[in-house]
C-alpha cells in the first residue's frame, strides 16, 4: 500500500471470502463486451459503494472529458470520471466485489498497488479481469474465451492464449501482475469478438464472460436478458452477411477455421493474426 493511498473508504462491507471482478473502460473492449457485462452485474446485484478513487490525480480531463449536462441553454451540471469499487451479492448469495469506471491515465504501480492491497484487506481470494477482443471468428459459433492469469493452472480453466505474444498492456494486466507479486490469483477473461461486429454492441461477448465468471468463480446471475439480446444481434448480421456474397464467402471461411479447431485447447487466432486484429482496432478507435 502507498503511503497516501489513492481510494477513501466509504463504507466497510460485511463480505466473506469475496471475489473481485475489474472492467475499466478505456482499453481494448471489442463489442463493449467487458463494460457491458459489468453493467449488467451491477445491475442484477444490490450494490453499495465501498470506495472511491482518486480521479483527480488518476485520470487525465482532456482524454476523458466530464460529461456537461445542458438543459434549454443552461448548465446544469457535469458528470465527471469516476473509479468505484462497491459490493453486491449474486443470486447464490456469493459476495462479490466489483471494480469500474476509468482506466487510470496516470500512476499506474500506485493505483494497482492500492487496488491489490485493498482487495487483501476486504478479503478476497480471487481477481477476476473482463475484456474482448476483435478476432477473426464468425458470428454463427459460440464466443470463446481465452485467459491470462498469474499460473498456467488458473490459464487452463476457462481456456489460453496458445504460444507467446507480446502486445500492448491495459491497467488490468498491471494488476494480474500485482496480483502474481502477492500470491493472490487473478484471471483476465477475454472473450472474442467477430472482427466485423467489434465496433458495435456484442451481447455475445458479455454472455460469454459472465459464463465464464460462474464457471471459474461461481458467480451467478440472470443472463436472460443477455441471452435475448444476443439471438436477436445474431440474426441481424446474419440477415446482413445473406446480403452479400463476399461476406457469405467470409463467414464460411471463418466457420471451417473454426471447426477445424474446435478439438484443440485454446482460440482460434494466430498469435499474427490477433495482434493484426487488436492493432487495426486501436487505428479505428483513435479515428
Amino acid at each position: 500500500m502507498t503511503d497516501h493511498p489513492l481510494y477513501e473508504i466509504a463504507q466497510w462491507p460485511d463480505a466473506t471470502d469475496p471475489v473481485l471482478v475489474v472492467a475499466l473502460d478505456g482499453w481494448i473492449d471489442a463489442g463493449i463486451g467487458a463494460a457491458s457485462a459489468m453493467s449488467h452485474l451491477i445491475q442484477e446485484m444490490d450494490t453499495t459503494l465501498v470506495a472511491t478513487f482518486d480521479t483527480e490525480a488518476l485520470v487525465d480531463y482532456r482524454s476523458r472529458r466530464p460529461i456537461m449536462h445542458l438543459v434549454e441553454g443552461v448548465n446544469t451540471g457535469l458528470t465527471w470520471p469516476s473509479i468505484e469499487l462497491r459490493h453486491g451479492v449474486d443470486a447464490e448469495g456469493n459476495d462479490v466485489l466489483l471494480l469500474a469506471g476509468a482506466e487510470p491515465d496516470a500512476r499506474w504501480k500506485a493505483f494497482t498497488s492500492d487496488v491489490v492491497d485493498l482487495a487483501g484487506q476486504l478479503g478476497a481470494g480471487l481477481v477476476v479481469g473482463l475484456g474482448a477482443y476483435p478476432a477473426p471468428v464468425p458470428h454463427t459459433r459460440a464466443t470463446r474465451l481465452s485467459t491470462s492469469a498469474t499460473s498456467p493452472e488458473l490459464a487452463a480453466r476457462v481456456g489460453q492464449l496458445a504460444g507467446t505474444l507480446d502486445v500492448p498492456a491495459g491497467v488490468q494486466a498491471a494488476i494480474e501482475r500485482r496480483c502474481a507479486e502477492e500470491g493472490m490469483p487473478n484471471v483476465g477473461l477475454w472473450a472474442q469478438v467477430p472482427h466485423y461486429a467489434a465496433a458495435m454492441p456484442f451481447p455475445g461477448a458479455s454472455l460469454a464472460l459472465l459464463d465464464g465468471l460462474e464457471r471459474l468463480a461461481r458467480v451467478r446471475v440472470d443472463l436472460e436478458a443477455l441471452r435475448d439480446s444476443d439471438r436477436l444481434l445474431r440474426a441481424r448480421l446474419d440477415a446482413l452477411v445473406t446480403d452479400n456474397a463476399e461476406h457469405v464467402a467470409m463467414v464460411r471461411q471463418l466457420e471451417e477455421h473454426y471447426d477445424e479447431s474446435a478439438e484443440l485447447l485454446g482460440p482460434v487466432p494466430t498469435g499474427d493474426e490477433l495482434a493484426a486484429e487488436v492493432e487495426r482496432f486501436l487505428r479505428d478507435l483513435d479515428r
